[in-house]
């Protein structure tokens, strides 16, 4: 759990981004200044210097190998919070073979393998200066280059083709013309061929200077070949300039969208449940015209800045009610907490576990659990992020063949919640009755609708007295103060691919909400208080309960959307 936390920390310093008003920033300054003294240092050593001026240069070395050994050691343990794709042994492997994974590894390690192995003193002077490489990483200047190498790569590498061929077609002629006028210079098509590539390379090996062409067939090939040596510079030069201004455009496309998402979720400061609960909560939503209004963002720009963000979803309120009751279509966004490449993940301690199976189409009932979850002190596991927009999924009922990258890490993290004694995991879904259908809080355990015994075989409940105790408690408590009733297995059931059986959960049940008691029931944050606090009490009694003193106090300026929430 601390080194978790203490894993994020690092990914937080390590995030190579000067333009961050945040403590880490210093971090990131302090190993510039190390990597620039380094340098310094191997520059100074080249003069002649007093025994005394050495010994200074050898413990500045010394300091900033040590320094950088500590700081390359946990990058590489770190790996896998700056990108999932580092998870793991082999995924360390991917990220010590990236790029600046190399140079930080050939520039620091060298140092502890010349201890047992004499390497030549130019050698290890030439590692230490590749240190000065790792400044790349911070220079938002570089990162714009090699956007603009990687999207002009295609078009250099054609171009570079067209060269290639272009250049053994004249190559040949140069040889038939070449070979026949001075057969001993131009004895085969090998002298050609490397006659007209040494022009680009500018005459290695005296080769040009030594096998003139004497023909007129011949010396018109030459100039052609020195003119498209031109162009062996110039394309690329056109190719990366023209890239490089498409890439500062993309910067500033990308900065506008990031000020967009950040102002959409300042829109959802802190707001105090005056009515009912007395507590600051993050909004349920935010309509889209509210923002346009408000924050004066183009309706083009909002939807394209929730596209890309990792914290906004998008929602049509009409999908949360049946179509018996015919509802309008009113679009909002929904703001979501992310901390996994899926969506999200607490571990609170606790054995009881919250899911959210279904956050990228059902995104208020991810809202409605996660705050179960926060004020009943359970853990949190939300699926949010959806990998394939067109062919949706949920993670609630789970196919042996199934294909989404995120899945594994999502049952792994249920997996390690499951495995503590008497645990209780409980999904919560949405579910769109028409208002007349007569239960409004749905508690599915058993295989069949209409069972509501506690002898079904395929049952994932184990411990039914203190499922009794809890189902008792919750649906009395739901309907003395808010007049909604319950029912088990009436309405729907669970099947053997349910996420819960999947991971071997010990106790679980779901639990569908209609979704209108927290779409437009203003005592929705009480329903979750009662919830939280009546789950607590019947399946995780011995844990005391503690309100989040965010939800209590309005922590002043920092206040904006579930980001602000402490896990």
């Amino acid at each position: 759990m601390k080194s978790e936390k203490f894993k994020k920390q690092l990914a937080r310093v390590f995030d190579n981004d000067l333009r961050t008003k945040q403590w880490e920033n210093y971090v990131d300054y302090t190993i510039i200044g190390l990597i620039v003294i380094s340098t310094m240092s191997v520059f100074i050593s080249t003069f002649n210097i007093s025994p005394q001026c050495e010994r200074v240069l050898q413990i500045i070395d010394i300091v900033t190998v040590i320094t950088f050994t500590i700081e390359v050691s946990l990058r590489i343990w770190a790996a896998d919070e700056l990108d999932p794709k580092y998870k793991g042994f082999w995924g360390r492997v991917r990220y010590c073979c990236s790029f600046y994974g190399l140079i930080d590894i050939i520039s620091t390690y060298t140092f502890y393998v010349s201890l047992y192995l004499p390497l030549p003193y130019a050698i290890l002077k030439s590692l230490r200066v590749l240190r000065l490489l790792r400044v790349f990483r911070y220079m938002h200047s570089f990162r714009l280059l090699k956007k603009a190498l990687s999207s002009k790569s295609r078009e250099m590498f054609i171009s570079l083709q067209f060269l290639v061929i272009v250049t053994l077609m004249l190559s040949f002629v140069l040889y038939f013309y070449e070979h026949a006028a001075q057969p001993e210079v131009y004895d085969n098509g090998i002298k050609s061929t490397l006659w007209a590539f040494t022009r680009y390379l500018g005459d290695i090996g005296n080769l040009i200077a030594s096998n003139p062409p004497i023909t007129t067939v011949g010396k018109i090939i030459a100039c052609v070949i020195g003119i498209l040596g031109i162009a062996l510079f110039a394309v690329p030069a056109g190719l990366v300039g023209a890239g490089f201004s498409e890439a500062m455009e993309e910067e500033k496309l990308d900065q506008k969208i990031k000020s967009n998402i950040r102002s959409i979720v300042h829109a959802f400061k802190f707001e105090k449940d005056q009515q009912h609960s007395q507590l600051f909560i993050v909004p349920r939503y935010k309509e889209i015209n509210t923002i346009i209004s408000r924050k004066f963002i183009a309706y083009d720009d909002i939807i394209e800045a929730v596209k890309k963000s990792e914290c906004l979803h998008l929602y049509d309120m009409a999908n949360a009610m049946n179509s018996a009751d015919k509802p309008e279509s009113k679009i909002v966004i929904i703001n979501y907490k992310k901390n996994r490449p899926y969506g999200c993940c607490i571990d609170r301690g606790s054995k009881v576990t919250i899911l959210s199976t279904s956050g990228y189409t059902e995104p208020i009932t991810g809202w409605f659990a996660y705050h179960i979850a926060k004020l009943g002190g359970f853990n949190f596991v939300a699926k949010e992020i959806e990998t394939d927009v067109d062919n949706p999924t949920s993670y609630y009922n789970i196919s042996d063949n199934a294909n989404c990258p995120n899945l594994q890490l999502f049952l792994d993290d249920i997996r390690q919640f499951t495995s503590r004694p008497d645990s209780w995991v409980i999904p919560i879904l949405g579910a769109i009755g028409p208002k007349s259908r007569p239960t409004q809080f749905h508690f599915c355990y058993n295989s069949k609708k209409g069972d509501s015994s506690y002898d079904d075989p395929a049952s994932l409940v184990k411990d039914y007295t203190a499922f009794d105790a809890m189902y008792k408690t919750v649906t009395s408590d739901l309907l003395d103060k808010f007049g909604y009733h319950s029912d088990k297995n009436e309405w729907y059931a669970i099947n053997k691919n349910n996420v819960a059986a999947f991971v071997g959960a010990k106790n679980a049940f779901t639990l569908r909400v209609e979704c209108f008691v927290w779409m437009y029931d203003n005592r929705f944050m009480a329903v979750i208080k009662s919830l939280a606090e009546n789950l607590h009490s019947t399946l995780e009694p011995e844990r005391e309960l503690i309100t989040p003193p965010e939800m209590i106090k309005r922590p002043e300026g920092k206040d904006f959307g579930m980001q602000d929430y402490v896990d």
